[in-house]
């Protein structure tokens, strides 16, 4: 059963050293499950593993790692900081009209040319623009307002 041991790192370093504690426990193929960085608390983070020895391995070296302390945390008593963020589903597709709802093509018409579900992008072209341009937008900067099959029905 895994774990959450405790690693005390400098202040304001604790999303670098998630990287390095990270990097090191999948190159070793440590049994370490999780790194968490837990909101509002400072230097410190958790590392959920199966053991001590795999938690303390995956931090050998690491730069402004400070050492585990020397009792492992029941969640419990960092459950209140962690959220679990769940990714939200994408229900965009090609073609469709969308409406941009920020940045300097705000309340504009667009249409939907292509979609990159990696980078949370889509590509639009302005329906009022005399000469098509695409526009490349973050998915959450666009919502959908008609749907290309809703036209072909018409």
């Amino acid at each position: 059963m895994p774990e959450l041991y405790v690693l005390r790192v400098t202040a304001n370093r604790e999303e670098q050293v998630m990287g390095f504690v990270a990097s090191n426990a999948m190159k070793k193929k440590l049994d370490v499950h999780s790194v968490i960085m837990p909101y509002g608390m400072r230097g410190y983070i958790f590392i959920e593993a199966d053991s001590r020895a795999a938690a303390e391995q995956a931090s050998i070296g690491v730069p402004y790692a400070r050492g585990i302390l020397k009792n492992p945390v029941p969640y419990s008593e960092i459950e209140h900081m962690v959220e679990i963020e769940k990714k939200k589903e994408i229900v965009i597709k090609k073609n469709d009209i969308v409406e941009i709802i920020s940045g300097p093509f705000k309340r504009e018409k667009a249409k939907i040319t292509r979609i990159d579900k990696t980078k949370e992008e889509v590509v639009v072209e302005l329906l009022e623009a005399a000469v098509p341009i695409p526009i490349t937008l973050k998915m959450d900067a666009v919502r959908v307002i008609r749907r290309e099959e809703e036209e072909n029905k018409e």
